[in-house]
């Protein structure tokens, strides 16, 4: 695993923008093709093997959390739990999901895992493949993602209740080019889809049913929206109510998988496993930890800590379920950039990777999209 300089090219913002790429420059630089990362084949080999691995451990973490009723570790209501359950038990639709690995060209290690609503799937998928074309013909990428969401939407289209799906998210430029995309593969595999706003999802409380800004029941919907925040809102017991007519995708079991609080049993399950960091609920024997709350993005209010003194720390709006403490892993450093490897699950297999990196310790929303091939 090598971090090497490159020059960009030439137009860079008008081939960017051609693809349809619209925040690549977004509060400050975000893909950066000043460098690429070069990994060996045995490399890809090590990453998709734990990719795969850790995909499997966690279906048993969720069929475990959900036969012991732990979902109080969550901080899950219990009006919600009847949809977690049902979407578990009747195995509703799940597409996708990211990984986030640390990586030193030897050890593999789970960071946590977003299940629910993971971004930067456009620019593994498309971006830098694309950069891949242009600079590097010649050479291959761990990145099939793409293929492989075409062809399990293929997969699902018969098992589906009708072959028309919604796809909603927030309208920031962000959020709405990473739903469009997957609308898009969706539309390549066969369906008939549409864009919603998140906002302009209605609900006809004489049929108890979601519907569209037309007025058309809406029978399945892709969301780019957390399931975190959706308890908080009426919104999420509505889909209670509607348990038995709209199909979620991702379903809601994937609050369970997305939650921090899946990392302490994980290591419980799976002690000493190579793949996991030691974690618990408190800090226990650790010195050197990361303090994670249940719920966050972008890195809100994680702290890092070495002899149980703080050496970097986020703040945010997070942390009010609470934390788990997880064993610390070094980041390689090249040259003050840490790199984290966002490893894409899509269906049941390990598709493609995708890099942020950050003059910081903590990855947060200043980090950047760097492209990677393989040598």
């Amino acid at each position: 695993m090598k971090r090497i300089a490159t020059a960009p090219r030439e137009n860079l913002t008008e081939k960017l923008e051609s693809l349809g790429f619209g925040y690549h420059s977004l509060e400050g630089l975000y893909w950066d093709e000043s460098a690429y990362y070069e990994f060996s084949l045995h490399e890809i080999n090590k990453l998709e093997t734990a990719t795969a691995e850790l995909w499997q451990m966690y279906l048993e973490a969720v069929e475990h959390v959900i036969s012991k009723g732990l979902f109080f570790k969550f901080h899950i209501p219990e009006w919600f739990r009847p949809a977690i359950i049902k979407s578990w038990e009747d195995d509703f639709p799940s597409v996708y999901g990211r990984f986030d690995l640390g990586f030193d060209g030897e050890s593999v290690k789970l960071m946590e895992f977003n299940a629910d609503t993971p971004t930067s799937l456009y620019e593994a998928a498309v971006v830098q493949w694309h950069w891949l074309q242009e600079r590097f013909p010649e050479r291959d990428q761990f990145n099939s993602i793409h293929e492989k969401l075409v062809d399990y939407w293929k997969y699902l289209k018969p098992f589906l209740s009708c072959d028309f799906v919604h796809f909603a998210s927030m309208t920031n430029v962000e959020d709405v080019t990473n739903t469009e995309y997957m609308r898009d593969c969706a539309t390549q595999a066969g369906l008939e889809t549409a864009f919603i706003g998140i906002q302009d999802i209605g609900w006809a409380e004489e049929i108890s049913e979601f519907i569209d800004e037309n007025q058309e029941v809406i029978q399945i919907i892709f969301k780019l929206y957390p399931y975190e925040w959706i308890i908080e809102e009426d919104f999420g017991r509505k889909i209670v109510e509607n348990l038995n007519k709209t199909t979620w995708i991702e379903p809601s079991w994937k609050i369970l998988a997305s939650s921090k609080a899946m990392l302490p049993i994980l290591w419980e399950l799976f002690p000493n496993h190579p793949l996991l960091l030691e974690c618990y609920t408190d800090p226990r024997n650790l010195t050197d930890y990361a303090k994670k709350p249940l719920y966050s993005r972008e890195g809100a209010n994680i702290s890092l800590y070495k002899n149980h003194s703080p050496i970097a720390q986020n703040s945010g709006e997070y942390g009010k379920e609470g934390y788990i403490y997880q064993k610390l892993f070094s980041l390689p450093n090249f040259d003050g950039n840490y790199p984290v490897i966002g490893s894409w699950i899509i269906g049941q297999e390990a598709a493609g990777i995708g890099i942020r990196e950050s003059v910081n310790l903590i990855t947060n929303n200043e980090s950047r999209f760097v492209p990677h091939l393989i040598v």
